[in-house]
């Protein structure tokens, strides 16, 4: 029986600009984000959760493909930490 390995790049942490939802706190939650020339439009958020300095929200855009985005809230910053082609 053969092994099967995964070969899965890292993700080089991309800074994105990242526009949010302002409901009753600022940058509640994010509605559209921008990766180099391209724009996405946030038509999901389905799951959200809290590090000590941080917020990560797992997104499915409206490419069809799955995000988790993270702000460091302190310097105010975007990342992508992770993406998964669903299309």
């Amino acid at each position: 029986m053969r092994e099967r390995r995964s070969h899965t790049k890292p993700i080089n942490h991309m800074i994105l600009r990242v526009q949010c939802y302002a409901g009753r706190k600022a940058d509640e939650r994010p509605v559209r984000f921008q990766l180099g020339e391209r724009e996405y439009v946030v038509e999901e958020v389905l799951d959200q959760w809290y590090g000590p300095d941080e917020t990560f929200y797992k997104v499915c855009a409206d490419d069809g493909n799955l995000y988790i985005l993270r702000h460091q809230m302190a310097a105010d910053e975007w990342r992508l930490e992770s993406f998964r082609r669903l299309s």
